[in-house]
């Protein structure tokens, strides 16, 4: 069973399919209390956004006074996909582990919203044929942290027999995000990312997808990090191997 009570005119499948092996591997808390921030205050900025909004899980419907969607429409997944090592067992996704708030608007009261100001990662969508407008935004910070729970980016190696989440780690920093002065504590935050890995015979992962410009290799068994080197440009497609 899924969440109900959407927007007066909207059917809502009573019930969606979720997996079982391996069980859903995105992070499904956000509350006041998981709220994330750079600071102190921005965190609580995050917690009472938070509490103003709607969250009944992944499955909540968009409302009138504002749902949160998470994962994030660029987020979960992922669009590299995962890897797979066929020897180990072992499967690597990449994910961004973002939430956005998703709010539907009655059309008529759309008409009045200025378009040409609407900067991403604010966005607006027709969906023409229906009532409603839909107008999506970072669930974010004063100061444009994500308020969803650290770590922003994972890297996750799952065993393919148990289904069992061998290990988790954040992934990415926000070096090229902020003008903040980049802490050993954020470069444990993980990041935003695009892109997917290749897993290789020989028991390595490598990835660029970070949005700080870095390419890797880890270890697919622990997750421990090997290498890494600084690319020129962005690294947002699955490497190949020859």
């Amino acid at each position: 069973p899924v969440p109900q009570n959407g927007v007066p005119g909207e059917t809502l499948s009573p019930t969606q399919p979720f997996p079982t092996h391996p069980k859903p591997l995105h992070n499904s808390v956000v509350t006041p209390d998981t709220a994330a921030g750079f600071t102190p205050i921005d965190r609580w900025d995050c917690a009472r956004k938070i509490e103003k909004l709607r969250w009944d899980g992944p499955f909540t419907p968009p409302t009138l006074e504002g749902s949160i969607g998470y994962p994030h429409t660029s987020g979960g997944g992922n669009w590299g996909g995962l890897a797979i090592d066929p020897e180990r067992a072992i499967m690597i996704l990449n994910q961004t582990q973002m939430a956005q708030v998703n709010r539907l608007i009655p059309r008529e009261e759309a008409k009045s919203i200025d378009r040409s100001k609407m900067q991403y990662p604010n966005e607006l969508y027709e969906m023409t044929g229906t009532p409603y407008v839909l107008v999506r935004t970072a669930l974010s910070s004063f100061l444009g942290a994500p308020c969803s729970p650290m770590p922003w980016g994972t890297l996750t190696a799952v065993d393919m027999k148990s289904g069992e989440v061998k290990c988790q780690i954040p992934f990415g920093t926000l070096e090229e995000l902020t003008s903040w002065p980049v802490t050993a504590m954020f470069r444990k935050t993980g990041a935003p990312n695009f892109g997917g890995g290749m897993a290789t015979a020989s028991g390595l992962y490598f990835i660029g997808a970070s949005m700080d410009g870095y390419f890797h290799a880890y270890e697919t068994e622990t997750g421990k990090e090997l290498w890494r080197t600084k690319l020129p440009f962005g690294g947002h497609s699955v490497p190949m191997s020859f």
